[in-house]
């Protein structure tokens, strides 16, 4: 499986800086999560992983490769990336879009074969979409849409996964499904994962490295433990908050401090 070098990393956007001097490392089959407030660099730096993106300055290294000398087709067939929000202008049903992850692989004016076929087949068993496969992807709810999406990842049979807000406006009894697939596909797999992630306890619960991202550069860096503390938090957040522990659980909870939590209540 893949594993990703980052050195030195600045990237902006229309001159306004969004990360500086970003070195990290993912060892190849780690899980990890890049947490941070609204536009501290999240999805820029998933986008710059991914070859989306261009850094204006550093190297990020993709098995031993640099990955602006990949050809953008190896790139694809090592990194999926499942976007925050998946646009299809059309009725096609949800075999057709899990189809689509096998574009890396397909030649010009020439169909799917059988070892495409396979591959989506596989994608779509392994995030249990098969049932509704011939749906509309449109008429979907939102986790059986991130399902969906996931799948199309896998259809490209990557190395490295990269999520983007994968549990973004779901229940939270979607959000532990989407949360047991990436989990299972990473211990079954073998795939590297990183993903952006927006609420910090299903970040701390769910994966064991965890990068804090502030003042584009990183903040934080380690297990849950040791990066959901209390001087991190607010720093990054700029508000105070409470740090718990579920049980006997070593895992952190992370809460707001509420304005109003020494006021009496209103009668």
């Amino acid at each position: 499986m893949a594993s990703i070098q980052l050195t030195d990393i600045a990237f902006a956007y229309n001159g306004c800086p969004v990360l500086r001097h970003v070195s990290l490392g993912v060892a190849s089959g780690e899980r990890v999560a890049l947490l941070g407030s609204n536009g501290a660099g999240k999805t820029t730096l998933l986008k710059l992983i991914g070859g989306v993106l261009q850094p204006v300055q550093g190297t990020i290294v993709l098995d031993g490769q640099r990955i602006n000398r990949l050809p953008k087709r190896e790139l694809s067939r090592k990194t999926a990336i499942v976007p925050q929000e998946f646009v299809v202008p059309f009725a096609f049903a949800v075999r057709e879009v899990v189809e689509l992850g096998r574009t890396p692989y397909v030649r010009i004016l020439s169909g799917l074969r059988a070892s495409d076929r396979l591959a989506v087949e596989k994608a779509m068993e392994q995030t249990d979409v098969v049932q509704f496969s011939s749906r509309v992807f449109n008429e979907l709810s939102g986790g059986e849409r991130q399902r969906v999406m996931i799948a199309m990842a896998l259809a490209q049979e990557p190395e490295l996964l990269l999520l983007d807000e994968p549990t973004q406006q779901l229940d939270i009894t979607r959000q532990a499904e989407v949360m047991d697939l990436i989990i299972g596909l990473n211990r079954r797999w073998g795939l590297t994962v990183i993903a952006a992630i927006h609420d910090l306890n299903l970040a701390g619960r769910y994966f064991d490295r965890l990068i804090l991202l502030h003042n584009g550069t990183v903040l934080a860096d380690g297990p849950p433990e040791r990066v959901l503390r209390t001087d991190f938090m607010e720093e990054a957040y700029d508000g105070p908050v409470e740090i718990f522990r579920s049980g006997d659980s070593k895992t952190p909870i992370v809460f707001p401090v509420s304005r109003f939590r020494d006021l009496p209540n209103e009668q």
